[in-house]
């Protein structure tokens, strides 16, 4: 099969949907499909051979967080060049709405198109905003999925109709086989934590970690904290007391070996994520290297952890909790390998293995007995007009 799929956020920043997107190709590929992905990116930026790059992306606020994103007549001209020389059986666009190459893509394709929505917000003004203005792209829509419940009800509140839910998926052996690091493992007086994520961006709850600290350190004197993501540690450390931030390490932005090895050689992965996750990969990235995962509440993570049977739980944007419940799962060593061997088990249900097999099951339904998607002649649309911008002021 001929799979093109589009990834609405720049491959300069690694984030959840572009390696969603990255693992969903490189499986498919795997299988023999031919599978091209389009993405923004830099001209520097290493790339793939499967990913075409849709041009410079500009950093705006979107979704409560910093995105990446590409638009305008330029970007436009690409999408339209790769949908006509890709010849895909099936065009898979990640989150349509997203004002990027997404929904470029969903103005330009005409034929088959799944859609997969990974945000989860119902109360999205954007989604308001725009739905009226998209509402006849959106029905060019052969399927949708949606990567979780919460995904699915942002779907239905601001959408309408519905989507199969398909989880993200991840390479479960590639994290299992991560060998451990003596320098980032715990022992017993000097036991470790790690944080992985956009340290300055508040909903992935760095600021509660960080409150939580002095109650951790008060019980536990030694502890490590091993810090992994992109973004600038003294911004960190001035919002910290002078003993926690003695007890952090920033490792900085860390590759996807280093990232699983982390996983595999800490006592505790906290997720102190505060809102905005529809789903939670690093969860399941954590389980697979049977890393003791505790996260907040939130209705997404309970649902991946299962209410706490496969990793433990504490209530969102409480420091005092989180400190309860890292001190806890430090002195309990038999606890940890429960929730550990429970959360490794856990993960299996999201190997790419099964995930890709939905939704290539989806694919199947939607391309019997339909031509290949090529570019839209509808000389009013909005693909149209905006070519006709683009030829007007000398872009190509």
């Amino acid at each position: 099969m001929r799979i093109g799929i589009v990834s609405p956020y720049s491959f300069d920043v690694p984030g959840g949907v572009q390696l969603h997107v990255r693992d969903l190709a490189e499986h498919f590929i795997s299988q023999g499909h031919h599978v091209s992905v389009l993405a923004p990116a830099d001209d520097d930026t290493p790339l793939p051979d499967y990913v075409v790059s849709a041009g410079h992306a500009v950093a705006v606020r979107y979704n409560g967080s910093v995105a990446r994103l590409s638009f305008g007549p330029l970007t436009a001209a690409r999408v339209g060049r790769w949908v006509e020389s890709g010849r895909f059986d099936v065009v898979h666009i990640h989150e349509p709405v997203a004002p990027s190459v997404s929904v470029l893509a969903l103005w330009a394709v005409d034929g088959p198109i799944v859609a997969t929505f990974h945000s989860s917000n119902l109360r999205s003004r954007a989604m308001q905003a725009a739905y009226p203005l998209l509402r006849p792209s959106l029905e060019k829509i052969s399927a949708r999925i949606a990567v979780s419940e919460d995904a699915r009800r942002t779907v239905t509140t601001h959408l309408g109709g519905d989507a199969v839910v398909i989880p993200n998926g991840v390479f479960v052996e590639r994290f299992a086989s991560a060998p451990r690091r003596p320098d980032w493992q715990g022992t017993l007086e000097r036991p470790t934590i790690a944080f992985l994520g956009r340290m300055e961006e508040p909903r992935k709850g760095m600021p509660v970690l960080a409150a939580a600290l002095p109650h951790i350190l008060r019980e536990i004197p030694g502890v490590r904290v091993l810090i992994a993501g992109p973004g600038d540690p003294q911004d960190v450390r001035d919002k910290m007391t002078k003993e926690a931030v003695a007890a952090c390490e920033f490792l900085g932005p860390v590759s996807d070996d280093d990232k699983a090895s982390l996983l595999a050689s800490v006592d505790v992965y906290v997720a102190p994520n505060t809102g905005g996750e529809s789903f939670g990969i690093i969860l399941i990235e954590a389980m697979s290297a049977r890393a003791t995962v505790l996260a907040s509440d939130l209705p997404a993570f309970s649902r991946v952890l299962r209410g706490g049977e496969a990793g433990e739980l504490f209530r969102n944007e409480d420091p005092v909790d989180l400190a309860r419940a890292v001190v806890a799962l430090l002195r309990d060593p038999l606890r940890r390998e429960q929730l550990a061997a429970a959360g490794r088990a856990r993960a299996n249900a999201f190997d790419w293995s099964v995930v890709a097999e939905d939704v290539m099951a989806v694919y199947e339904t939607v391309v019997f007995g339909r031509p290949p998607a090529r570019t839209t002649s509808e000389p009013d649309s909005r693909w149209g007009r905006l070519l006709r911008t683009g030829r007007s002021s000398g872009g190509t």
